[in-house]
């Protein structure tokens, strides 16, 4: 189950109309229906203000892969997001048809996560200065 499924899950079982998840989270009622259809994802913000509201983990409420994303977006912006989105894509492709358990998928994404943190940080060094954002 993603995001969406799970948002819209908790929402219905507190028995909230979107407009209500929408006030409580400070966000607009289009941004639920966004959400909850899985063509927006909510800022950290929102995530733990969610967290807050139903009583549950950043666990729970976002898959291995929502969350890579999520942080991905945080540091990089649109094209960290993008860059995190083709790594997921390329990654399952690699599965596809196999008989990978799980676990042993999860191991790999785990590893395939560390090695692109990894990289950002290599390549910031080889960045000029001019195109880095001021550290405050």
């Amino acid at each position: 189950m993603n995001l969406g499924s799970k948002l819209k899950h908790l929402r219905t079982s507190k028995d909230l109309t979107q407009k209500e998840l929408a006030n409580a989270l400070g966000v607009s009622t289009r941004q639920i229906q966004n959400y909850e259809g899985n063509t927006q994802n909510p800022s950290k913000k929102v995530i733990l203000k969610i967290m807050e509201i139903f009583n549950v983990s950043a666990d729970y409420l976002l898959t291995e892969e929502e969350a890579f994303i999520m942080e991905a977006k945080e540091q990089g912006g649109s094209r960290g997001k993008e860059r995190a989105e083709q790594i997921i894509k390329e990654t399952t492709a690699l599965f596809a048809g196999g008989e990978l358990s799980q676990e042993d998928k999860d191991a790999v994404f785990q590893i395939m996560q560390e090695i692109y943190w990894e990289s950002k940080v290599i390549n910031k060094k080889y960045t000029p200065k001019k195109y880095l954002k001021k550290q405050k």
